[in-house]
């Protein structure tokens, strides 16, 4: 479980970004976070994938007290979190196959395993041409199922995904949620940010709605497999 108690955020002696945000998230829990441009979402999901710690409140992660953790225990907390960027952030010098290799690769697998693995997960999403390509020669869309692949590869307890569909058709946004709904079945939690309402609607998960830094939870339905076309 992730619990986020009266949590507040600035940056520097700047004004909060956000203001007591509480909310838990159970293991296996499928949630959208949604707000207008400027309403927080992004330094939430900061803080969800462990790139800053709040300037007060209390989180915690999977039964680790954040305010409490070692620095050298934050690596280790970090890699069982996959993340999904808006800007992708892969490696310019590996190739898509390499890129989604990397978190296998430093868990210690196997090559065979790790092979086996990202192969497959490539072909799923469409990527089986273009396992070889770098980065610089892949479209925005391409680039967004590797960096989707490289988040899900190790099957990570969290995994939190900022506007994931954001640059695919219709058709492989389909294909991308039912990968995330089945990852969600066999008990990752995910944090969906979007602003695609028909994604939302379609998927009927709980939602955490931020506005001027504040939180209001809404709950939804219980996801469902969206299929494929």
């Amino acid at each position: 479980m992730i619990t986020f108690e009266n949590v507040g955020m600035r940056y520097g002696m700047g004004t909060e970004v956000l203001r007591d945000i509480s909310f838990s998230l159970d293991r296996g829990s499928f949630h959208f976070l949604t707000g207008p441009s400027g309403a927080g979402k992004t330094t939430l999901l900061k803080l969800l994938y462990l790139a800053h710690r709040p300037s007060r409140g209390l989180v915690n992660f999977f039964g680790r007290d954040l305010a409490t953790l070692e620095r050298e225990a934050l690596p280790r907390l970090r890699r069982r979190i996959g993340v999904v960027f808006q800007d992708f952030r892969l490696l310019d010098h590996l190739t898509a196959f390499e890129n989604v290799a990397l978190p296998l690769r430093i868990q210690g697998a196997k090559k065979a395993q790790v092979a086996d693995h990202v192969e497959e997960l490539l072909s799923w999403v469409g990527l089986e041409d273009r396992m070889h390509a770098r980065p610089a020669t892949l479209s925005g869309g391409e680039k967004q199922r590797v960096a989707i692949a490289r988040a899900v590869i190790n099957k990570p307890d969290l995994l939190v995904a900022d506007e994931p569909t954001g640059n695919v058709d219709p058709t492989m946004a389909r294909r991308l949620m039912h990968l995330f709904v089945e990852l969600n079945k066999i008990g990752t939690t995910i944090v969906v940010a979007t602003h695609d309402e028909e994604l939302v609607e379609m998927i009927g998960a709980p939602i955490l709605s931020l506005d001027k830094g504040e939180l209001s939870q809404i709950e939804g339905g219980t996801p469902f497999d969206p299929g494929e076309d």
